[in-house]
């Protein structure tokens, strides 16, 4: 059993495992009938934490980075659905005590606990005094005769009139959604550099002799010199170019991977539960006008 915890002290706090893994955020308070201490906590868990699954409070521990649980997550994750409605029956105790593989409480321990969640962080001790139970501000009579319409015993000592204390009123509650968010991984992406082999074609001008015969007319004989009759030839060394293919390897551009934050906005919904008002006056029946 938690120690020197108050409800309004574990509402929305972050809920870590035996391992130190998060499970979610604590989303309502249920206080044992008999301590008035802290006992369960529903959990947050799923997508916008729209799942509220119950976990035990034996052992548990309120640390700087959230409250600490002795039980696993995975365990909270498969926990039994119980839709309490602000009250936890005996048997539903019982079989979340039984699930985790903790003692189960004496008899009547786990009867009428009662919803301690939001409320019990705006109401605290004052709620508790004026409704004689901890930590709440809303009526929890669902079983009492003014809830269901009936007037109580001091309301008609009072002839109907209207108690300025409020103790005679019927408070109208709503549920409201409230949407947070969660960082999760989407998801890795990795860089990584290969090496593909492709034609390339590159066009370079080259040059090259080519042997061009040139005549020139002999003018003036004894200039020419003596000649005779007979075989003579002339050895010409031609060149040309021709195109030298190298490698070189040269760094061309850097790459690297980056995060940019994108916000968009997503609809959710969910279903809320509110209550009405409907004002049955019988003194206004069978008059005639």
């Amino acid at each position: 059993m938690v120690r020197a915890m108050q409800p309004q002290d574990l509402v929305d706090s972050t809920v870590m495992d035996n391992s130190g893994s998060k499970i979610g955020k604590v989303g309502t308070v249920y206080l044992a009938d008999d301590t008035r201490r802290p006992e369960w906590v529903t959990v947050k868990t799923g997508l916008f934490g729209q799942k509220e699954s119950f976990v035990p409070l034996s052992g548990a521990d309120m640390e700087s980075d959230g409250l600490h649980v002795q039980v696993a997550k995975d365990q909270v994750s498969d926990a039994p659905r119980i839709d309490a409605e602000g009250h936890l029956s005996e048997k539903e105790s019982v079989e979340l005590y039984k699930y985790y593989g903790l003692p189960a409480p004496r008899a009547g321990n786990g009867e009428n606990m009662r919803d301690r969640g939001r409320d019990a962080a705006a109401g605290g001790a004052a709620g508790g005094a004026a409704g004689g139970v901890a930590g709440t501000t809303r009526p929890t009579g669902r079983d009492t005769a003014q809830a269901k319409g009936r007037p109580t015993a001091e309301h008609a000592a009072k002839g109907g009139r209207h108690d300025a204390s409020g103790a005679g009123d019927v408070v109208r509650s709503e549920e409201h959604l409230r949407v947070g968010t969660e960082q999760v991984e989407t998801g890795h992406v990795r860089l990584r550099k290969y090496v593909v082999t492709e034609d390339e074609q590159v066009t370079v001008p080259v040059t090259h002799e080519e042997v061009r015969v040139e005549r020139e007319p002999i003018t003036d004989a004894k200039a020419a010199g003596r000649t005779e009759i007979g075989e003579a030839e002339q050895d010409v060394v031609l060149h040309a170019e021709k195109p030298v293919v190298q490698k070189e390897t040269v760094p061309v551009e850097r790459v690297r991977l980056g995060t940019e934050q994108v916000t968009e906005e997503q609809t959710v919904q969910g279903k809320v539960r509110k209550e009405r008002i409907d004002i049955d006056d019988d003194t206004k029946r069978g008059r005639k006008s």
